[in-house]
């Protein structure tokens, strides 16, 4: 019995207790079960009981004895307990809870995907580093948390876009122009501007693009090294994201809002009627909804601001149909919440749903806290080429986004159970070493499966902990937490070993025959592995056959 085929259950309880005049109350459309934080509590527990007391007109323990009444008679459940204020603790017969294991192998890759988040359409913008360099550590954090949190959503139903803001305008890119002709004439970088071997790197692309830059007038080659430079840098990033399996579905450019669309913004939010001119310049009144000042839109020059990019950024996405605008930003941009929420409000969008700001804090690597302008800085492709994009992924998103993070890139290396990573790793690979030795044995699923067979206590503890895999995908989705993946996979793997250690899927010797055990055993260890490499594809990560 699933978590699901144990909700209907419910839900059918329910419906025949309002049928029967027991319970005058709507049933609902969906009853969730989790698993008890004790295994003494039985196999699952809902509080259904606790939410319809108060429509129902009777104390929420009452509800329960009704309930728990009918569930008793349900095939596969072997025990229904009324607990606390009115809790429902249900244990399953072994049979039925072993059913679980045959399910997940049949789902295979879509076994945890759901429709819990179905209905929401986001777009969700991370990264989105100026093309003015390689990406470095705190990008790297970024990419691992955004791609998890799309992947997360979409395992639960949610359409999501994936996007790239490439902020290609402005003055740092001029200096970034100014930055490669300097590298290809010999001379020191612009105040302000940007050096290092990259910079050599872009310059002697650029000119190999065009061999007359320097021959051309003065303005026009800081035209064409920002323009060529910002599209080999650029091209540069999307290699690198490739290298860490992380892909957008949009890269928008900046510069596209600054042929008519910042103009077409500050139309609309004067039309909401919360633009005013004051001093030359044209000001949005984000106080009007919290913000710590008013913010400029144009300047009294007429020069648009990055504020305003930002809102007509935010208009752009708006008008492309997405109903939840998430950003991911670095630790540095605190002072973005507030404004992009009252943006949002300005437009007429709720900021408490339409709009979500995460804050993605530092990374720091033997106690070096990197960053881009520093000597020390790590990039990317560094540490990809150092640690493994699988490594580097799972690390970063075992942890909330809001959490300072410190990592010991020689332990990440390691291959030893203390490391996280390989512990999961090494767990999914065991499994798929059983299943090749178990055919070599003439173990074949194929041949049997009888659930009631597993009788186990490590069996029982692991498919509690399989059958818990599509909730754990349903909370790091509503909460945008993928970290609740790799810590779930971590005891999943725990499990297994444990499982492993005490249970056999193969033979003792040649001498002994072939039984139901092993090859639902073997339902049992695929199972794992399904779930396993689901959670991991999830964090982005690799399954491993062998290791």
């Amino acid at each position: 019995m699933t978590p699901e085929d144990l909700s209907a259950a419910i839900r059918a309880a329910l419906g025949d207790a309002v049928a029967a005049g027991q319970l005058s109350v709507p049933v609902p459309d969906e009853v969730r079960v989790e698993r008890p934080r004790s295994r003494d509590h039985g196999d699952w527990a809902t509080n259904v009981a606790l939410q319809l007391a108060k429509p129902a007109g009777m104390p929420p323990r009452d509800v329960a004895e009704i309930l728990a009444e009918r569930m008793r008679t349900v095939s596969g459940v072997a025990a229904v307990d009324v607990a606390g204020p009115g809790f429902l603790n249900i244990t399953l017969d072994a049979a039925s809870a072993g059913e679980l294991a045959r399910s997940i192998v049949e789902a295979g890759a879509a076994y945890g995907t759901g429709a819990s988040e179905a209905g929401r359409t986001v777009n969700l913008e991370y990264i989105s580093a100026n093309p003015t360099g390689p990406l470095h550590i705190g990008h790297t954090r970024w990419a691992a948390l955004g791609d998890a949190m799309v992947r997360v959503l979409r395992a639960a139903g949610a359409r999501v876009a994936a996007e790239y803001y490439i902020n290609d305008a402005g003055a740092q890119m001029d200096k970034f122009g100014g930055s490669i002709l300097a590298a290809l004439r010999g001379t020191a970088a612009p105040e302000g501007g940007y050096e290092g071997d990259y910079v050599r790197e872009r310059a002697a692309e650029v000119v190999a693009a065009r061999p007359d830059l320097l021959d051309l007038p003065e303005d026009e080659q800081v035209d064409v090294a920002r323009d060529l430079g910002c599209e080999l840098q650029l091209a540069a990033i999307r290699r690198t994201l490739d290298a860490f399996n992380v892909h957008f579905d949009v890269w928008f450019s900046e510069r596209t809002l600054h042929e008519g669309a910042v103009e077409q913004a500050v139309g609309r939010l004067r039309e909401q009627g919360h633009v005013e001119d004051r001093d030359g310049a044209i000001w949005l009144r984000t106080t009007d909804f919290g913000d710590d000042k008013d913010r400029v839109l144009v300047r009294a020059n007429g020069v648009p601001t990055y504020f305003a990019a930002d809102a007509a950024y935010y208009l752009s996405k708006k008008d492309r149909g997405f109903t939840e605008k998430i950003y991911l930003l670095g630790a540095d941009h605190h002072g973005y919440i507030g404004r992009l929420k009252a943006i949002a409000a300005c437009a007429g969008d709720d900021p408490e749903h339409n709009i979500e700001v995460k804050i993605g804090q530092l990374v720091n690597i033997a106690g070096e806290r990197m960053g881009k302008r520093r000597g020390n800085a790590l990039y990317m492709d560094e540490l990809i080429e150092w640690l493994g994009s699988d490594a580097l992924r799972y690390s970063l998103a075992r942890y909330p986004a809001d959490s300072p993070l410190d990592l010991d890139g020689e332990q990440l290396r390691r291959q030893t159970n203390d490391n996280p990573v390989f512990y999961v790793q090494y767990a999914h690979a065991r499994t798929r070493n059983v299943a090749r030795l178990a055919e070599v044995d003439g173990v074949r699923r194929t041949d049997g499966f009888d659930a009631a067979l597993l009788t186990d206590e490590t069996e029982a503890a692991l498919l509690a902990a399989l059958g818990d895999y599509p909730r754990v995908l349903v909370q790091a989705a509503r909460l945008l937490e993928p970290h609740r993946v790799a810590r779930y996979l971590e005891e999943l793997a725990a499990r297994y070993h444990k499982w492993y250690d005490t249970c056999r899927v193969r033979p003792a010797n040649a001498d002994e025959a072939v039984t139901d055990l092993h090859r639902t055993r073997l339902w049992l260890n695929d199972a794992t592995a399904q779930v396993l490499a689901n959670g991991l594809g999830v964090l982005g990560v690799s399954a491993p056959e062998r290791m």
